[in-house]
């Protein structure tokens, strides 16, 4: 299993926000290059890069720090946050992502969807983030009646790559995650399931392994310094090298 370090982008920083609230945020760094940088050193052999802003306000707010981190780092990184226009995947994707996640755009409008995972096969992975098993678009403000199990199922038959299902009330809380809901998406999912949310000790980590979880993002317990990375790959399962060969462009 992948263990799987967060750079949240935040009007320019590296955050965490406690279940997606804007005004429930912590500032870890100034520079999240930097930030990515040190993932990277420790080991990660993929990083998560979120833009938050572009999260909120329907398109990519963080763009040039998005592209230096691709620059910067020779880990693959996956992109999200914003990205709801071919343009916008395509620039990610041509600066060097390995995959770009499709929230909102990919649960609001099932037509793009497939049109751009056709396009470009494997590259594209759909993001579900849920609260009490219904799906949260548009930076997690808005719900539309949707359950995450109901979406995961409908995807059988795209090319895509995963899906990263996230519990929203457990994400930034350090309070485990919702092993329940991870275990109904797993009975689902037509793809690797990456799980978010929650994850604060070793036995989290453990535990989504044994599950049959092919990775998951972990975030502000890394930040707090609760959980070494290294720790955390180890209790994965062994080396990110072995476990996820650089993707495409790296």
């Amino acid at each position: 299993m992948l263990a799987i370090p967060a750079v949240d982008i935040r009007c320019g920083k590296a955050v965490r926000l406690a279940q997606g609230r804007s005004d429930r945020e912590t500032v870890y760094s100034d520079d999240p290059v930097e930030a990515a940088l040190r993932w990277e050193m420790l080991g990660a052999g993929r990083i998560h890069v979120v833009d938050l802003d572009g999260a909120f306000s329907g398109e990519p707010r963080n763009k040039d720090i998005v592209v230096a981190i691709l620059k910067a780092v020779r880990t693959e990184v996956e992109v999200g946050g914003g990205l709801r226009t071919e343009a916008d995947i395509a620039a990610m994707l041509d600066a060097g992502a390995a995959r770009c996640v499709l929230g909102t755009r990919a649960a609001e409008d099932r037509g793009f969807l497939v049109r751009t995972a056709e396009k470009r096969p494997g590259r594209i992975s759909v993001g579900i983030d849920a609260k009490d098993g219904i799906v949260v678009t548009r930076g997690w403000v808005s719900a539309g009646g949707i359950k995450a199990v109901e979406l995961a199922s409908g995807l059988v038959g795209l090319p895509l790559a995963e899906i990263i299902y996230t519990d929203v009330s457990r994400d930034g809380m350090l309070q485990g995650p919702n092993f329940d809901r991870v275990r109904e998406m797993l009975d689902v999912s037509p793809f690797p399931l990456i799980a978010s949310g929650g994850i604060s000790s070793l036995d989290d980590v453990r535990k989504l392994r044994t599950m049959g979880v092919f990775g998951c993002i972990i975030g502000k317990a890394l930040y707090d310094g609760r959980l070494d990375l290294a720790e955390c790959i180890a209790a994965a399962g062994g080396t990110e090298s072995e476990a996820a060969p650089p993707g495409p462009g790296k």
